[in-house]
């Protein structure tokens, strides 16, 4: 039976004002650690609230493109700050509609702040250059402008970080949004927008559209949308770069990962146990940067693989508001028959099941969408298990002989967004860093994790490849770069 708790039906945030859709198709937002509990309500938009949203934020780009980037700084110094006070409340939404652990989403608030206070520092760091001339008295210089409206589409497994590291580059480079975010996490967003209210940034800088995937198409060819940025699966990500080709629309999407954990003979077993249980165990599996593969040197795979199986084992499973809970439940019913159907199709095709693999028995578990730590043994690269993109806490092992089978073992897959090697050997660490292909690579690390001040973004089907998220490189993407000549003799 279902609990309708008094919850409220969110509303979009156009013009700096909230206000209801035009549609009629009601959303539930369920708990996914309690499928029974109700969290919230969502009202679909229309496609004229999309064009309310896109014209709301082409007016707004009139006058915020001619704001100083420093005074647009302070708008981001004030929404961070804001989004650390109120960070227990920013989580403890997480938890509820994305099925986090407590001490993750707590995290995930404050990476997130930390993203927009890096981007209002950058408001000063906003320069273009001098180039000399081949006449006197000519001076040549570059200056970047903004672009206009973008289209923020993006995910619902870190619905507070990815649109931030979207948002606060585009406002700060001058242009304004519309968002549309994930309809599995539409209580995250729209908290993100009173904050973006309280902050006190001009209406229609920002604004927010909640509503199903099918408005991003018509909303893609408005002619005031200028760009358009994603992160999400695969077969949308290609979706959308074909409709913004058709206009020739600058796209940024960042999408899918399989990313190998190389662990080689001379490696410390229980930190590379540790380093892979985080990266496929953190966050559910629901991450791109996950440890789907760890690659193994055959000496140490029987004890490396024993301590693995063990370490899933004990990883406490259940609501992230349970003190000890290190992981929670898949975010909805589709996505944990994915990973039950991708562990079943890994049997079938050879592999051995070492543990999990099933729904674990806890209390209240058949209320929730969980799935047990899995680790699978005897994978090879041809399986379906070491090609697709899992989304859940599932872990193959591939033994290698060497370090050159691992690295072609790392590479012979569609992605390439992350990768890491657990090794002493200076050698195996230099040809790791050189080698695999994939836009990020450490050294004795988990797959997953970045830094804001460092780009971020993948190789081949893990990205469009032409720009960066995070670090200053993200501001590119947003601007458009003018050489201006200037004759001073006349």
């Amino acid at each position: 039976m279902t609990v309708m708790n008094e919850v409220n039906t969110l509303k979009n945030y156009i013009n700096g004002e909230w206000v209801s859709s035009r549609g009629s198709e009601i959303l539930e937002i369920l708990n996914p650690a309690n499928k029974n509990e109700v969290v919230g309500r969502v009202q679909q938009s229309t496609a004229e609230d999309a064009e309310s949203a896109i014209i709301a934020a082409e007016k707004a780009f009139r006058s915020w493109n001619k704001v100083p980037s420093p005074q647009r700084g302070e708008y981001l110094f004030k929404i961070a700050s804001l989004m650390e006070e109120e960070q227990e409340e920013f989580a403890r939404i997480i938890v509820k509609e994305e099925g986090k652990t407590y001490n993750d989403a707590i995290k995930e608030v404050q990476y997130a702040a930390g993203i927009v206070r890096y981007y209002a520092g950058e408001g000063r760091r906003m320069t273009g250059r001098i180039i000399e001339s081949d006449m006197p008295n000519v001076q040549i210089e570059t200056h970047k402008e903004a672009l206009g409206v973008v289209l923020v589409v993006t995910p619902w497994n870190f619905p507070l970080s990815i649109p931030a590291w979207k948002i606060a580059p585009a406002i700060l480079a001058g242009n304004t949004v519309v968002l549309k975010a994930s309809s599995e996490t539409p209580l995250t967003a729209s908290k993100f927008m009173e904050v973006i209210e309280k902050a006190g940034v001009p209406a229609g800088v920002v604004n927010q559209l909640i509503g199903p995937g099918k408005l991003v198409t018509e909303m893609i060819h408005h002619p005031a949308v200028k760009a358009i940025t994603f992160t999400g699966s695969n077969r949308v990500g290609r979706l959308i770069y074909n409709e913004a080709a058709k206009d020739m629309k600058r796209v940024l999407l960042e999408m899918g990962g399989k990313n190998p954990l190389i662990v080689m003979e001379d490696a410390d077993i229980d930190a590379a146990v540790q380093l892979a249980a985080a990266g496929g165990f953190g966050q559910t599996g629901q991450a791109c940067t996950a440890t789907g593969r760890v690659i193994i040197h055959k000496s140490i795979v029987e004890e490396f693989t024993q301590k693995l199986v063990a370490r899933a084992k004990e990883i406490k499973i259940g609501n992230g508001f349970e003190e000890g809970v290190e992981m929670g439940p898949q975010v909805n019913e589709g996505e944990r028959q994915s990973t039950l159907a991708l562990v079943k199709s890994a049997v079938a095709e050879g592999a051995m099941l070492l543990t999990g693999g099933g729904i674990p028995e806890i209390e209240n578990g058949e209320d929730g969408f969980y799935v047990e730590p899995t680790v699978i043994g005897h994978v090879t690269t041809q399986m379906t298990i070491a090609q697709e993109e899992v989304f859940g806490p599932v872990i193959s092992i591939i033994e290698i002989s060497d370090i050159d089978e691992a690295i072609e073992k790392a590479n012979d897959i569609a992605y390439g967004l992350s990768a890491a090697i657990c090794t002493k050997n200076i050698s195996y660490m230099n040809k790791a860093l050189s080698e695999i292909q994939a836009g990020i690579v450490k050294v004795n690390m988990t797959t997953t994790g970045t830094f804001f001040q460092a780009p971020f973004g993948g190789y081949k089907e893990s990205s469009t490849g032409t720009y960066k998220e995070l670090g200053s490189e993200a501001i590119e993407f947003y601007c458009q770069n003018k050489t201006r000549y200037i004759n001073s003799n006349i």
